[in-house]
Parts: C-alpha cells; structure tokens; sequence
C-alpha cells in the first residue's frame, strides 16, 4: 500500500484516490457540502486555503492545502 504525503504530515492511500480536483468551480463546492453534510468531509487543511479536493473511492472527500498538482505528482512518483 503506498501512502502519499498531502501536506501537514498528513498520508492517504495512493490506490483509493479517484480524482485531485481545484476547489474553484461549483460543482465541486457542491460535492464538498454534500460531503460535510453526510459526515464524509474530512479537511487537512489545517486552517489553510483549500487548494485540492481528493475523493476517494470510499466516498470521503478531502481537503489539501496542497496544489493539486503537486499531489498529482506525488502519486505518480514510483509506479
């Protein structure tokens, strides 16, 4: 299992991850505030813009204060 780094020492699991996305748009915003109202946010921000939203396969939605490119990267490293 390969564990990647979103910022904040904070580690998520490299094969439950189905999308790094910007926060800008409004479907996303929608997404984020469904996810919060179902229990199934969880912000790694750390008081910090968010700047990426994970979702995972799990149907949990991630805050990162991390560029999403930057996580994209980090996900790609070592395949």
């Amino acid at each position: 299992m390969k564990l990647v780094n979103i910022g904040f020492g904070n580690m998520i699991s490299a094969a439950r991850v189905i999308a790094v996305v910007s926060p800008e748009s409004a479907p996303i915003k929608r997404v984020v505030r469904e996810a919060e109202d179902k229990g199934l946010l969880v912000n790694a921000t750390y008081g910090r813009r968010t700047r990426a939203v994970i979702v995972m396969d799990s149907e949990h939605i991630i805050l990162s204060a991390t560029q999403p490119e930057t996580i994209s990267q980090r996900l790609t490293d070592g395949e």
